[in-house]
């Protein structure tokens, strides 16, 4: 009965909003004006760019602007799109609202790059010194002078890939640009999406030909749909965990499915942190940041955590009188900007109208004292949401100050906090990439993305032999981890000279937790192992992303890198675990195990089983506010 109930709603939850997107339409067709601009750039390129203004032309406003790769549907002058701005209340309340294909996508001309390198000083007399800020640039003063009724104030925002062309637009910006929202934006290329920790995202292949493949001009229909072909033929996509073991090793990749795709042909070539990707990372160029920026990202954001957090803090650290501030939800990939009612990332429920609140109390507000000169909402430096408390919390600094925690591991896998291990201690598996830990308890098909593992239940993982799993006592009261995870591993190979190191952080449900409301019948939340946060990290780049080295057998090493922040309490009746572990498949790619210079060109015979221990004196720690400095080349070495 719950089950046709749910199905019930589903039906009438598709028919509602599909009704809505035309009623929608239809206000958007009555209340505005749309126009189409072929902008051009200092160096004669044109940008395709739709306007939508309001008609009554009485007054002046603020104009609204995004900047998309993913195309600013729908063409033509008749056709008005489902939504404008970044959420209803916005769409009605006066702005100018302005959308742009950027280069070499859809209907603008030029050719496209990811992550266009920024050229710093934004001359305009400069007509080869082209990136993603002068191109915002030159838009910005076209629209001032062109665009009527405009008060002369722009805002920007965007999700994901807009994202980042709204944090590109950060350094040497136009002085009209006022407010800006950066949301879920990548900061840094070797580190978002397609890579972490120097871990390759085998996850993300159905991503490419996105990506990497140019148009042969303007256009409004797709040029990359048929570029899916190859992989649909290469296995069961149903279970994709099988699917990605049956494609072998990358090189197979490269072979037999994406030959002629400039993107990946890119991450094959630079396996390693060099110029190519250091001249990538937006969050190097943001030493003069002067107008108010908002960066927005949801905790379960499986595409781009790092560049929130790391967008926020380097902004902050390099403008200290710069009006920053950063919100992270509960949410997935870009969630804030649709509401549900129900707020669920995979299995687990975090709250009602959760989006709403973040629309209504957050984002609208910011936009409108900016941009209208409305009442200052006193926004706090950090709007964070406790994933364990499941409720909003006011930092005035991030990360907060507080105690720091340690974490170290003791025998028949205790979790120790603040108390001495023994650092003589090892704790051992074999890993091996030919049968590797699955990153999902369930089979899941092949998706464009992944999203739901970011809370999933870990108790498959725990069974495993090549999974290390620690955890405390139950917690007499709650625990609050705020701030920068570190993992600071002691570990010695044996039989391999190369290995990735996954750690995770776990909240273990009570094992007589009752299932919620909104828990899916398949799950069982007495004794959940619920993800909270989880990093890879590649050992090859210990000491420098740009220089890999192999491993000395039998050699105690360090392996330290950060697991991204986090804040969520730990509720008394809980437990705290941590898990370790080689191989998190096919989230990232198999580590071969044997060293190799370049892993997208291992052969099947390098891919060998190796013991891993990980000694006593590993710990993991929340609190220190600087966390990991991770082995950054300066550009250029």
């Amino acid at each position: 009965m719950k089950k046709f109930l749910f199905s019930l709603l589903v039906v009438f939850s598709f028919a509602f909003a599909k009704a809505q997107s035309t009623s929608t339409k239809e206000y958007i067709k009555q209340h505005y004006t749309k126009t189409i601009h072929q902008i051009e750039m200092r160096d004669g390129v044109k940008l395709y760019t739709h306007v939508y203004s309001p008609k009554d032309t009485s007054k002046e406003y603020p104009m609204m602007m995004q900047r998309t790769c993913y195309s600013v549907r729908p063409y033509g002058e008749d056709e008005y799109p489902s939504r404008l701005g970044p959420n209803p209340m916005m769409m009605k309340d006066g702005y100018i609202f302005v959308y742009q294909d950027v280069r070499g996508r859809w209907m603008s001309e030029g050719d496209f790059d990811n992550m266009r390198p920024n050229i710093p000083g934004n001359n305009p007399k400069d007509k080869t010194a082209i990136d993603e800020s002068s191109d915002t640039y030159d838009t910005i003063e076209y629209l001032l002078k062109n665009i009527s009724n405009n008060n002369g104030k722009v805002g920007q925002w965007g999700i994901s890939y807009p994202g980042f062309y709204t944090a590109a637009a950060l350094p040497d910006a136009h002085p009209a640009l006022v407010a800006s929202s950066p949301q879920a934006p990548i900061g840094d290329f070797f580190f978002d999406d397609f890579h972490h920790m120097g871990a390759t995202l085998q996850s993300y292949l159905m991503a490419y030909p996105v990506f990497g493949h140019q148009t042969e001009g303007p256009t409004t229909k797709s040029w990359y749909n048929d570029k899916w072909d190859a992989m649909r033929k290469a296995g069961n996509m149903n279970d994709t965990y099988a699917f990605n073991m049956a494609i072998g090793p990358l090189k197979n990749v490269t072979e037999n499915i994406y030959p002629d795709n400039f993107f990946w042909k890119d991450v094959v070539e630079h396996p390693n942190y060099d110029e190519f990707w250091q001249k990538r990372a937006i969050i190097n160029h943001y030493q003069d940041v002067d107008h108010a920026v908002m960066t927005v990202g949801g905790w379960f954001d499986a595409e781009d955590l790092y560049g929130p957090l790391n967008i926020y803090k380097n902004i902050e650290r390099n403008n200290k009188k710069n009006k920053n501030t950063i919100v992270m939800g509960p949410w997935s990939h870009g969630d804030w900007a649709r509401e549900r009612g129900k707020q669920m990332v995979n299995h687990i429920h975090f709250g009602d109208s959760i989006s709403t609140f973040y629309q209504r109390e957050i984002e609208t507000p910011f936009f409108e004292h900016y941009l209208k000169g409305e009442k200052n909402p006193q926004l706090p430096e950090a709007y964070m949401f406790d994933t364990g408390l499941k409720q909003w919390e006011k930092f005035m600094q991030w990360p907060p100050q507080q105690d720091e925690k340690v974490f170290s591991f003791g025998k028949n896998g205790e979790l120790l906090i603040n108390e001495a291990s023994d650092k003589n201690a090892a704790f051992s598996y074999t890993s091996d990439p030919m049968k590797p830990v699955p990153f999902r308890s369930e089979v899941t098909p092949v998706t464009f993305t992944p999203r739901a593992y970011m809370t999933d239940d870990q108790r498959h993982a725990s069974r495993r032999p090549d999974v290390l799993t620690f955890q405390t006592d139950v917690l007499e009261e709650n625990l609050t981890l705020a701030g920068i995870i570190n993992a600071n591993l002691e570990v010695i190979l044996d039989g391999i000279t190369d290995a990735d190191f996954i750690v995770k952080v776990i909240d273990v449900y009570p094992d007589d937790m009752k299932n919620e409301e909104h828990t899916p019948d398949h799950v069982t939340l007495a004794g959940y192992q619920q993800l909270v946060r989880a990093e890879t990290f590649r050992g090859r780049f210990r000491n420098d992303f740009s220089k890999p080295e192999p491993f000395q057998e039998g050699r105690k090493t360090a392996v330290n890198f950060p697991l991204q922040d986090v804040l969520h309490t730990f509720k008394k009746g809980h437990r705290v675990m941590i898990q370790i572990h080689s191989t998190w498949f096919p989230y990232i790619d198999r580590n071969p195990q044997k060293y190799v210079d370049n892993i997208f060109e291992a052969n099947q015979e390098d891919f060998t089983t190796g013991k891993v221990t990980i000694t006593g004196a590993s710990t993991v720690t929340v609190g220190d506010p600087n966390g990991i400095k991770l082995p950054l080349p300066k550009l250029g070495d």
